[in-house]
């Protein structure tokens, strides 16, 4: 194998290969990148065995071939070399990294690429086509509230399926829950609900664009996105998802609207001072006013007032700090609306304008 790339191409790609390899594995090949050269293309693949990375940039080829490399120790001579073209010669097992105008000379072993795992399929028959921005959007409106308590391994993912025509994803740890809805037209071929790793996610929102569209693919246990020159794929989380409608109030009684930057600053000064374990902070309501305060504690007490639309009795709902401010920060519009019915059930903090998507979070004991 012999061929001529511009570095700052490869590097860009080898970089996204080495956020998926899983350095640790026991398996050394999978600490390696996957390099495929043939009809002037690089094809460029890596696996953690669980996500996999293919992807393909325009080279210069005088012999083809295929080998692996050390993906970590790769990445770093890339990133040292000097902009411009790099030659790679695979001689004797060995991958010669020179480039044309500079004399430098690396040598890096390579594995041979036979023994490099399969990377998981999907026929192109059973993609959909969705634009990349409600993807994002769809991401980031869930991926925070994915649940980390491991015993509970089937909320450590987001959840999504397809509903008369519509896409829905969901995620929640017990004590909140996130949701959007997407149209997609009619154009999703059915498939059963699936939980999707936040790895795999946060992969493909950090790599898209926001730009065009993006086909999505899902099997039995595998799940496939292809965009751009890039295909990333995952394995599925195992698992009965909660039936997250029962959480879903059909009605409540009480609605507040206020500036979100506003709740947001005054949440973030009144944090200073909650306590670290609970983080509890307090929202004492009364009609066209929101005080925001922490729990007095050793340390000290902070109290904020903020000017709401409110005109129920008074109120005094406990929460997390991190569950308010979390939906408050991907929420995109100037107001937004809290709904409640008791200070101990659940709130749903949305959008003030119609929107798609809501958040719900349980509220904690007053005392």
């Amino acid at each position: 194998m012999k061929f001529i790339c511009e570095k700052n191409n490869l590097t860009k790609e080898i970089s996204i290969a080495q956020e998926i390899i899983s350095s640790k594995n026991a398996l050394s090949i999978l600490s390696n990148v996957l390099l495929e050269a043939e009809n002037n293309t690089l094809t460029i693949k890596a696996t953690d065995l669980k996500v996999g990375f293919e992807t393909s940039i325009p080279v210069d080829i005088s012999v083809p071939g295929s080998t692996t490399i050390y993906c970590d120790k790769f990445l770093s001579i890339l990133r040292a070399l000097p902009n411009g073209d790099v030659e790679f010669e695979l001689k004797d097992g060995k991958l010669y990294i020179k480039p044309l105008f500079k004399k430098i000379n690396f040598q890096l072993k390579s594995i041979a690429s036979e023994q490099y795992p399969e990377m998981q399929k999907i026929s192109d028959d059973n993609f959909f086509v969705m634009p990349q921005s409600d993807l994002i959007e769809m991401i980031g409106q869930t991926i925070f509230a994915v649940s980390d308590d491991e015993t509970r391994y089937f909320m450590n993912g987001v959840y999504m399926e397809n509903i008369e025509g519509n896409l829905i994803m969901v995620a929640t740890d017990g004590r909140r829950l996130s949701y959007i809805k997407k149209s997609t037209g009619g154009t999703v071929k059915p498939f059963s609900g699936v939980i999707i790793p936040p790895k795999v996610l946060q992969l493909v929102s950090k790599q898209s664009s926001g730009e065009g569209t993006i086909q999505v693919a899902v099997s039995e246990k595998n799940i496939f996105f292809k965009f751009d020159n890039q295909t990333i794929s995952s394995s599925l989380i195992e698992g009965q998802f909660p039936n997250y409608n029962r959480v879903i109030p059909d009605s409540q009684s009480f609605e507040i609207i206020v500036k979100r930057e506003e709740l947001i600053e005054a949440v973030k000064r009144v944090s200073l001072l909650v306590e670290n374990k609970s983080r509890r902070i307090f929202l004492n309501l009364s009609s066209g006013k929101i005080e925001v305060n922490s729990e007095e504690s050793e340390i000290g007490i902070a109290t904020e007032e903020i000017e709401c639309v409110y005109e129920g009795e008074g109120a005094v709902i406990a929460l997390n700090y991190s569950y308010l401010t979390d939906p408050l920060r991907v929420i995109n519009t100037e107001n937004i609306k809290i709904l409640f019915t008791e200070s101990n059930k659940a709130i749903t903090v949305q959008a003030a304008e119609e929107a798609d998507y809501f958040h719900i979070v349980m509220p904690m004991q007053l005392d």
